[in-house]
């Protein structure tokens, strides 16, 4: 059987041609390199899954193809950040922000080094393809490591926003990204900032804290329940650590109900991280967390995995609805 990585192989095709926008991060690395930021990037087999073939043809000499070894690529990462040189090493999400887990830890977070970690197909986006592959614990893993940046990108347009930030940026980041043909949310001049999240409305009735994928269900449903005459706000919490707590607090005083929604389970992930908050600074609204609800997802194409989950935009509209 072929690598899956492989041009003539059936998961090469599937990937590829359902996932064109993932050259966003070849792109946006291209364009910070020729701005003169000393960028290199690296992957674990997977440069043409992820569209960083792009880059390594424009800069041969700043990729590195680490084959399927992603412990190995990221402690190689922090070697390579220690020269001066920024790194973005980008692999499948379940393969870095859990098989990768202690290196990222050890070698990258401790050691301060400003490496950017890019999961890819995150959350249950490669449904079919299993349990090993699903990544619905990496948000609790990387965000409990120290010094450990957290960024989950609703689209593109977002996602090269602040991959741009980054060059500047002193810490280590772990992006936590989808499939690369995630629905437009934002248009590629909207500014984006690492640590202020994107407040879209307060709702008086609900508002909902999303991230990544989930933003663009969030912001539908937002629009249908307020055209029905309810009072719903939505919050984009693109970087999930560090957390923006005035955010999460000027909703807490003015809704009766914050959700979150994630990709990822609900323990130790976004629902978590605003539960922290709200615990620590009393607030009149309640918390309803939703996600995947601790357990293994299913195996099935995403957009039924979605709909199964309630984390497309009816799913999130009958859930918000619920808590009316």
């Amino acid at each position: 059987m072929n690598a899956p990585d492989s041009k003539d192989s059936w998961q090469y095709r599937e990937l590829n041609t359902r996932a064109p926008s993932l050259s966003v991060l070849s792109d946006t690395l291209i364009e910070l390199a020729e701005a003169g930021h000393p960028v290199a990037a690296g992957t674990a087999d997977l440069q043409h899954s992820n569209g960083l073939v792009g880059f390594a043809r424009k800069f041969p000499e700043r990729f590195v193809q680490f084959g399927i070894s992603e412990q190995n690529m990221v402690s190689a990462a922090a070697g390579i950040a220690t020269t001066g040189m920024i790194p973005y090493v980008a692999t499948f999400a379940s393969f870095l922000g859990l098989l990768a887990c202690e290196q990222i830890r050890m070698d990258v977070a401790y050691c301060a080094q400003p490496v950017r970690l890019i999961g890819h197909h995150t959350g249950i986006s490669l449904g079919f393809y299993g349990t090993s592959h699903h990544a619905t614990e990496d948000i609790s893993t990387t965000r409990a490591i120290a010094d450990l940046t957290v960024i989950s990108p609703a689209d593109g347009a977002q996602f090269a926003q602040l991959l741009r930030e980054s060059a500047t940026y002193e810490e280590p980041i772990y992006f936590r990204i989808g499939r690369g043909h995630d629905p437009a949310v934002y248009d590629s001049q909207e500014p984006f900032k690492i640590g202020k999240a994107k407040t879209h409305a307060i709702g008086k009735d609900v508002t909902i804290i999303a991230c990544g994928y989930c933003v663009h269900g969030a912001k539908a449903a937002m629009k249908t329940l307020n055209a029905k005459g309810h009072s719903v706000g939505l919050i984009d919490m693109h970087t999930v650590k560090p957390l923006d707590e005035e955010a999460v607090l000027k909703a807490a005083k003015a809704s009766k109900v914050i959700l979150t929604v994630e990709e990822h389970n609900i323990l130790g992930g976004l629902g978590s991280a605003v539960a922290e908050v709200l615990a620590e600074n009393p607030a009149k609204a309640r918390l309803k967390r939703h996600g995947i609800m601790d357990e293994y997802a299913l195996i099935a194409p995403p957009t039924h995995l979605y709909r199964h989950y309630k984390l497309d935009a009816a799913g999130i509209e009958d859930v918000a609805a619920s808590l009316l």
